[in-house]
């Protein structure tokens, strides 16, 4: 164990609050840490990596680039296509966060794809999930729990995941609809064996992005028509990185409602869709909270994606049974409420 570790786990197990974060790239997300935050950028570097198992374990701090860097040499990728709001965005931040990118309606959530973690909980007991099990958390899976945790749940140290091949090819292509032209349109091509991996409607253009072998992706865009993109990538690292200027409108909030893909286009008003309708991106005026009504009676969440929100957590208030059960999982987990105190929930939780 590294003394820098090792350091995280005495000051739990004396009862002193912590705050951990990665590169801090995602500190608009979740409430505002009560305690000056420790970076977990010095704990970083590739585990291990066999391109032929198909896992990759890092350390928390190992930055999305370097990891990346890593898998391209291999012509490997991380299947979730994690969102990066800057070059120091950390696995572990990413994990946290439970952010996935527009890859995820066809490849899986960042959940689906983490394997193991080995975290620190609230008594400063250094965990492998699941190798070293603890018998109040018994049923549950840890590993999968702390993604989108915001590190409540523990110090999240080290994280296993699996890769896969990049496609051969790829191509998207752009056809000119409304946004109910898009979703209707999604659920006819949807049907058809198509190698689709994300699809998202924006300017008023439905893009859809092929993936596979070349004779696959060329027989595909010529059935679903349209217009080749010609620059595909910076399209969907735009729509990924939240850095198209879509995304930035001065004195107004940014909030993302996850729903059923079909959800009706005139119950949320939307400005862009992504993962086929899954994923819908409003904009509000400051302090209007109204999408956590909406995304509820869609039956889904939102979450506040502001930069400039200063108070609350920006998180979907949970129902009382669900509330309850986080609640007795974070106390078996932080029995003292010691980790990334205020991140979610409002108080110390």
């Amino acid at each position: 164990m590294s003394d820098f570790i090792a350091n995280l786990c005495s000051k739990l197990a004396a009862i002193q609050p912590i705050s951990v974060i990665g590169g801090n790239t995602k500190a608009f997300l979740g409430g505002r840490l009560i305690d000056e935050p420790i970076s977990m950028c010095e704990h970083s570097g590739i585990l291990s990596y066999e391109p032929t198992e198909l896992v990759l374990t890092a350390k928390s701090g190992t930055t999305l680039a370097e990891i990346e860097h890593c898998l391209k040499d291999a012509r490997q990728m991380l299947p979730f296509e994690p969102p990066r709001f800057g070059k120091q965005s950390t696995i572990g931040g990413v994990m946290a966060a439970g952010l996935s990118g527009p890859r995820r309606m066809h490849l899986g959530s960042a959940r689906d794809c983490v394997l193991g973690v080995r975290l620190i909980n609230g008594l400063g007991q250094h965990l492998k999930f699941g190798g070293e099990v603890m018998k109040n958390v018994a049923g549950y899976d840890l590993s999968r729990l702390s993604v989108g945790a915001y590190g409540t749940l523990g110090i999240l140290t080290e994280i296993s995941v699996k890769v896969l091949p990049m496609p051969e090819l790829e191509q998207t292509q752009r056809l000119e609809c409304s946004q109910a032209e898009a979703l209707e349109m999604l659920v006819r091509i949807g049907r058809r064996p198509y190698p689709i991996s994300a699809a998202a409607w924006i300017q008023g253009a439905l893009s859809v992005r092929l993936s596979g072998a070349a004779s696959g992706v060329a027989s595909a865009a010529s059935a679903i028509g349209g217009e080749s993109l010609p620059d595909s990538e910076t399209f969907w690292a735009g729509l990924r990185d939240l850095s198209s200027t879509e995304f930035h409108e001065e004195g107004r909030w940014l909030w993302r409602l996850s729903v059923g893909p079909t959800t009706p286009v005139n119950a949320i008003d939307a400005f862009c869709f992504d993962w086929a309708g899954g994923q819908r991106w409003v904009m509000t005026d400051p302090d209007d909270d109204s999408p956590f009504d909406i995304a509820s009676k869609c039956g889904g969440h939102a979450i506040c994606f502001a930069q400039n929100r200063s108070a609350g957590t920006g998180m979907q208030p949970l129902v009382p049974g669900i509330l309850s059960l986080n609640q007795r999982i974070k106390d078996a987990m932080d029995p003292h409420g010691l980790i990334n105190r205020g991140r979610l929930l409002g108080g110390t939780h």
